[in-house]
């Protein structure tokens, strides 16, 4: 079959890597997938007439039931939709958007839940239509790259690495250096080669000699559903009792003005920084040498982010909001917080705590190997294309 699947295709974003990952699988059992950014379409008019341009599609998916799903409405080709997070959790509130839904998900031959949870999200709303709502839980696989350079990441292109003499007489024979990452050039990080190796390399466990330093790496793309912005306060003060800790907020800047002031607030907090977006597999390096992966959104659907911090061995803290709840059991796969003060309690917990340190990653990874098999999302998204026959 030759299929159009549509999604938010914003590099290096969730919804980007799960529709390249979804395609993968439809095309490796023989089909053709083209995949196409919702942005390029102004109406469903506009795909109708895509779709059934010479060659023509015989099907189609989108991601997303309210941004991907309106476009498909004016197309007479069957197609499927995969439900995202903010559609369930956010979009359903607008009555509008609301009976936008439910049109397409009539008109589907099935839809995709990540969870159960979400399928009882939109069963509150569609329950007629639950007969055809598969659950799907999102399939995941890390790859970190070899050639990544954890000292390079921490000063940036535009940082320096000079020593600091101050530094050194707190903490005695330990070697420093001090890492001014843009942004906050005011600010600098400490890094203890007594804890670190010549690259960087990290000390396994909560306690690193001489204090060393622990990054807490947020990965989300900068919009408001994130929350990016959340945990910023708490933790500048948190890094003024303890200079050993710092924030570094990283991802795609989806919303502009958004990301202005997502700048302008790490600019004025000590021990926060922010990042330039990376490549998946760089990302991926990065978040085996941080201490912990944050998550503080608003709404989740499913994050790949932390299932994939999990399936790499680091710990999780994340906001205790349905999505995040669905996937983490606090104090056995990974850590939830209501509040930045609890953020910075449990993470201070974590870094002082051995023991609870192993749990999280034992079990977190064997939560991911056990209940996100990539395999297992392949040929579930090859028998759903089937229905679209």
């Amino acid at each position: 079959m030759k299929l159009l699947f549509l999604a938010c295709l914003s590099p290096k974003t969730g919804n980007c890597t799960t529709a390249e990952r979804i395609r993968n699988h439809i095309e490796s059992a023989g089909h053709t997938c083209v995949l196409r950014d919702i942005g390029d379409f102004q109406s469903a008019g506009d795909v109708a007439a895509l779709v059934a341009r010479e060659p023509s599609f015989e099907g189609a998916f989108g991601i997303h039931l309210y941004k991907g799903g309106r476009l498909l409405l004016g197309t007479k080709a069957p197609f499927g939709i995969v439900f995202g997070g903010t559609d369930l959790n956010e979009d359903v509130k607008d009555e509008k958007k609301r009976e936008v839904m439910e049109q397409v998900l009539q008109k589907a031959r099935f839809a995709v839940a990540f969870s159960h949870k979400l399928k009882e999200e939109a069963e509150v709303f569609w329950l007629s239509q639950s007969s055809k709502i598969y659950v799907q839980p999102q399939g995941i696989d890390t790859r970190a790259a070899e050639t990544f350079s954890w000292r390079d990441f921490l000063r940036s292109s535009e940082a320096s690495v000079t020593p600091r003499p101050t530094c050194a007489q707190k903490w005695g024979p330990a070697q420093c250096l001090s890492h001014t990452i843009p942004g906050s050039q005011s600010t600098h990080l400490t890094l203890l080669r007594s804890a670190w190796g010549p690259e960087g390399a990290r000390c396994e466990g909560p306690s690193l000699p001489g204090g060393g330093l622990h990054v807490f790496l947020l990965v989300c793309g900068l919009r408001r559903v994130k929350d990016p912005l959340y945990l910023v306060e708490a933790f500048s003060e948190w890094h003024a009792e303890d200079p050993s800790v710092v924030l570094i907020i990283i991802g795609p800047k989806i919303d502009g003005v958004f990301t202005g002031e997502v700048q302008q607030n790490v600019e004025r907090r000590r021990g926060v920084f922010l990042a330039a977006e990376r490549s998946q597999e760089e990302l991926h390096a990065a978040l085996k040498m941080s201490s912990a992966l944050v998550n503080s959104s608003v709404s989740e659907g499913m994050s790949a982010a932390i299932l994939e911090a999990m399936h790499l061995g680091v710990p999780v803290v994340a906001r205790d909001v349905p999505g995040n709840a669905a996937i983490i059991r606090h104090q056995d796969t990974g850590l939830l917080f209501s509040s930045p003060q609890e953020f910075v309690a449990v993470s201070k917990r974590l870094l002082g705590d051995r023991p609870l340190l192993e749990r999280l990653v034992r079990n977190g990874r064997r939560y991911v190997e056990e209940c996100h098999s990539l395999a297992e999302e392949r040929m579930a998204y090859q028998s759903l294309v089937e229905l679209l026959q």
